[in-house]
């Protein structure tokens, strides 16, 4: 064989090498570029799911409060009655007003911390998914270059 023939042979064996690891590549990019595209549409779900939460619990608050507005305005005339009592409700309902709250700050804290969970479990998901895709790469990269 030739030295034109072999040079020849040898640069179409590169030219071949070099058009898999393109197409390799390709291959990956696409499949990260998939996974992140996925998680970007995850976090947004997650993000309004989590505002869906928040809200609901803003509305019921507000609601409550405002059901505590119309007692206390009705509790004004027994107040001039009897003075003692009014302030016993009045007490018991700020205590109790207090205690909703708490609870609806803990809801909220809850719902944050459970979207936190699942966008983590998402996240390492997609890592996950991204780390084997770039393994099995770099698999098929050396298979290709220890062929002669």
């Amino acid at each position: 064989m030739s030295d034109t023939a072999k040079a020849q042979e040898e640069m179409n064996r590169f030219a071949g090498k070099a058009m898999e690891t393109m197409t390799m590549w390709a291959d990956v990019n696409q499949r990260v570029l998939r996974e992140m595209t996925e998680l970007a549409a995850g976090t947004a779900k997650e993000s309004v799911r989590l505002y869906a939460e928040l809200q609901q619990g803003a509305i019921d608050a507000l609601r409550d409060s405002h059901a505590v507005t119309l007692r206390w305005q009705e509790s004004w005339q027994q107040g001039a009655k009897d003075p003692l009592l009014w302030y016993q409700k009045a007490l018991a309902e700020g205590v109790e007003a207090a205690q909703k709250m708490f609870r609806y700050v803990e809801g909220n804290v809850q719902a944050v911390a459970r979207s936190a969970e699942r966008l983590q479990a998402s996240t390492e998901k997609t890592g996950k998914d991204i780390q084997e895709t770039v393994g099995t790469l770099a698999t098929k990269m050396k298979d290709v270059y220890a062929q002669n």
